[in-house]
């Protein structure tokens, strides 16, 4: 699909074969579009377009790059998070003359967000350096938002494994698997939000450092663009800091497991060694040889059962005593 803002554009999709790009649009936005609309904004723009196959062969270290006038930059944009898949997918701009040109094979939500801020506010795109910033405010934005839905994730799962009660840290196997899940889970979004901001980070280098950007006129341009970087490191930064308490709520689940199971093999320890002699004793006095000194006992029987029980008894009092158990 087709899609142009600007002066007098209000978003609406363009038939490549029947309409013309207008004059006045400042962003046009190509979402999964055919060869058709690629070769029309070709001739709007006059530079090529990458293609997906482009998109999806470039390695990270070289989506940066210009061509003349034109500025080609790509990042790897989150997306999915809403469906509990998230991952990345790449967003090409293409900036050269009074036009930005956007790339995507997917919608990710800011830049759906931002299309309808773009309809209610025109002014957000007037021209093609403010529509980019503005986009990737949105983006930047987008990721400040899952880090601190995350954060919230976070920190219910802390307080569920350090409960002041002692009860309710002891977690059923279904219920640890699905902690040992959502901990997992965090971790993958947090790494989708650290490449992301990543790739806008080095963006936004690349874009500051461009003659475009030290033109005339540009200055409200840079102090917009050092702001988004000192925010996209902040996030990176933030990130990690996560990162780390999710590694510390995963030792600290394993350590109750570790807990559990000793607690467990403690109890079978302790009854082994109380259960032990009563057994051994049993086990003598239940040979079947037929000279057996204590055979014609009168209270032999109720001498073994007594001592049996002693030998049962006295190391559960020894245990207790020493605080073993």
């Amino acid at each position: 699909m087709l899609r142009t803002y600007g002066p007098g554009c209000d978003g609406s999709i363009i038939d490549a074969s029947r309409q013309l790009i207008p004059k006045k649009a400042s962003w046009i936005d190509l979402e999964e579009p055919t060869r058709e609309e690629e070769a029309l904004v070709e001739r709007c723009i006059g530079v090529d377009v990458p293609t997906q196959a482009d998109l999806i062969e470039i390695e990270p270290s070289s989506r940066l790059y210009q061509r003349g006038d034109a500025l080609y930059m790509t990042i790897s944009t989150l997306t999915g998070v809403t469906e509990g898949e998230p991952t990345t997918t790449p967003l090409a701009f293409v900036l050269t003359g009074d036009r930005l040109v956007t790339l995507r094979y997917q919608s990710p939500k800011p830049v759906r967000a931002f299309i309808e801020h773009a309809r209610r506010e025109p002014e957000l795109v007037a021209d093609a350096i403010t529509a980019l910033i503005r986009l990737l405010d949105a983006i930047i934005d987008r990721l400040a938002d899952e880090l601190e839905s995350l954060g919230s994730a976070i920190e219910e799962i802390s307080n569920h494994i350090f409960d002041k009660r002692i009860e309710a840290r002891r977690i059923p196997a279904d219920r640890l698997t699905a902690l040992l899940t959502r901990i997992g889970r965090g971790q993958t979004l947090l790494a989708k939000i650290r490449y992301s901001a990543v790739s806008v980070a080095r963006m936004l280098n690349f874009l500051s450092s461009s003659s475009r950007l030290h033109g005339e006129g540009m200055d409200d341009a840079r102090n917009h663009l050092a702001s988004l970087t000192v925010d996209v490191t902040s996030l990176s930064e933030h990130a990690t800091f996560q990162s780390d308490n999710l590694t510390f709520l995963l030792d600290a689940s394993l350590g109750l497991i570790s807990i559990e199971q000793n607690a467990a093999m403690k109890l079978f320890s302790w009854a082994a060694v109380v259960f032990m002699p009563p057994t051994l004793i049993a086990g003598v006095y239940g040979m079947n040889f037929h000279y057996f000194p204590e055979l014609n006992w009168h209270y032999g029987y109720y001498i073994a059962l007594a001592v049996m029980l002693a030998s049962a008894v006295l190391p559960y009092l020894y245990f207790r005593w020493r605080r073993w158990i």
